[in-house]
């Protein structure tokens, strides 16, 4: 599935923490995934925005990292990094951009949120 993707990143205990994002590869279709809810602070409607999007595959890094991303703000560790894991094991990956100018793969982007969860640091993807 093609996804045009950002990440951001943001302190898991404090919602007040500045919002760093990146983005993917321009020529893949924009799916929404949660993204603009997470940002809010919303993450029970990040949760509920991605599991209704039918053109979302249950493998699809940037859903699985957003998800993750939503649960770990929950306080939902151990779904958190069943859905980073997902990521990790999805059939597919693409590059994306960090704020600052690096590319990295999806899958190393998911291997980051994993790590994060232990420190304290959300990755998401848009």
């Amino acid at each position: 599935m093609a996804v045009f993707s950002l990440i951001a990143a943001t302190l898991l205990a404090q919602a007040t923490a500045p919002v760093v994002t990146v983005e993917a590869d321009a020529d893949r279709d924009r799916v929404d995934v949660g993204y603009a809810e997470l940002v809010a602070g919303q993450p029970k409607a990040a949760i509920e925005r991605i599991e209704a999007n039918p053109n979302i595959s249950s493998d699809d890094p940037s859903a699985n990292i957003n998800l993750a991303a939503a649960y770990a703000r929950l306080g939902q560790t151990m779904i958190a990094k069943q859905h980073y894991l997902a990521a990790i094991a999805s059939r597919t990956s693409y590059d994306v951009e960090l704020a600052d100018g690096r590319w990295m793969d999806s899958r190393r982007a998911a291997r980051l949120g994993a790590q994060g969860l232990d420190k304290g640091t959300v990755l998401a993807l848009r």
